[in-house]
């Protein structure tokens, strides 16, 4: 299985020095930026669009993660692409068919992303996961920082790991709520690789480094 990833969520980052939040997570050796660029729509909040990805780029070779809590994320997806964006992440809520938007996010030069809120059922993953580099289950209700893990999401972790490894296929398993170095150890036993933190990583009284590395020991 891929290496376990390490993505801080930047909607837990001092929104006042965000070019040196970037620097000091790239020094603290993570791997992933993860934007939750919210619409007020599909969420109640309202946060940041593709003009932050673009302002933070230059000089930043962290891969930068856009994940689109929106009801219309096609509309969007040349303006993150344009702006840097590595993956494009959309939620299965918000597309009847989401095939077509996964590869229109791959022509345009991104990976591809598939989100699932808690309580959105997986069937009919099986027929588009090629389409899909990475799979973002959500361990959390959308749109606010600081909750408590649904530990539920473990079966569906599972689920999804047996699905990839059927199809003989290298997609990712992307996790984003409620992630400390406890329910780390918990999401990567059940399949997943990606570990999307907030409050855990930028509330670490150690500092960046730590956090990372204590995640990084979960998967120890």
């Amino acid at each position: 299985m891929e290496q376990v990833k390490i993505a801080p969520s930047m909607l837990c980052a001092d929104f006042r020095r965000l070019e040196e939040e970037v620097a000091a997570l790239s020094a603290a050796g993570v791997d992933w930026l993860h934007f939750d660029c919210m619409d007020g729509q599909f969420v109640d909040n309202l946060t940041y669009g593709p003009l932050v990805l673009e302002a933070l780029r230059e000089g930043c070779e962290l891969y930068f993660d856009a994940h689109l809590m929106m009801l219309n994320p096609g509309r969007h997806l040349r303006a993150f692409a344009n702006a840097g964006a590595d993956g494009i992440c959309i939620h299965r809520e918000t597309v009847s068919g989401p095939a077509g938007l996964l590869d229109k996010i791959k022509g345009m030069g991104c990976q591809a992303g598939l989100a699932f809120n808690p309580a959105t059922p997986l069937e009919g993953l099986e027929a588009i996961i090629e389409y899909c580099d990475y799979v973002l289950l959500m361990s959390v209700e959308p749109g606010y920082a600081g909750q408590r893990f649904m530990p539920g999401v473990l079966k569906r972790i599972e689920q999804v790991r047996k699905l990839i490894d059927r199809a003989g296929l290298d997609t990712l398993i992307q996790v984003d709520g409620g992630i400390t170095a406890e329910t780390a150890r918990q999401v990567i036993a059940a399949g997943a690789n990606v570990l999307v933190s907030g409050s855990f990583f930028f509330g670490h009284p150690e500092g960046y480094r730590a956090a990372a590395e204590a995640l990084r020991g979960a998967a120890q």
